[in-house]
């Protein structure tokens, strides 16, 4: 095969140090893309620790949530967990949560990263090349 005929297409959600910054109007609309997106992820983690607290920790929807939405900030558990499995399920759901904060948060963040250091990185004369 020859490496004159292989195309490497970028697949990032960004522009290259070589390319001109994104205009406002693009930023904005990535912005609120990324925007959704970490919202989709919080909306699934917090679901997933309401039904579990909900049927294994046998607690309240309202209860269940405060519960989920707690250990998922970080802030800690508010009540005790009635068995083994409902303990475990709590031990997990805080592993996955300490995990899963960072990451949203890194998501959320990425493309007012990107700009900036874009930003920081493009010429005076717009990022052409001489």
């Amino acid at each position: 095969m020859n490496s004159k005929n292989i195309i490497v297409k970028n697949k990032s959600h960004f522009e290259n140090k070589g390319q001109a910054l994104a205009s406002n109007q693009k930023f904005a609309f990535r912005l609120f893309r990324y925007f959704l997106f970490s919202c989709t992820l919080i909306a699934i983690s917090l679901a997933i620790g309401t039904i579990g607290y909900k049927y294994i920790g046998a607690m309240s929807w309202i209860d269940s949530f405060y519960m989920a939405s707690m250990i998922l900030t970080g802030m800690g558990p508010t009540g005790d967990m009635p068995s083994n499995a409902a303990k475990l399920f709590s031990s997990f759901y805080a592993l996955y949560s300490g995990v899963a904060f960072l990451s949203i948060t890194a998501v959320f963040f990425a493309p007012i990263i990107h700009r900036l250091l874009h930003i920081l990185h493009v010429d005076s004369n717009d990022g052409e090349n001489d």
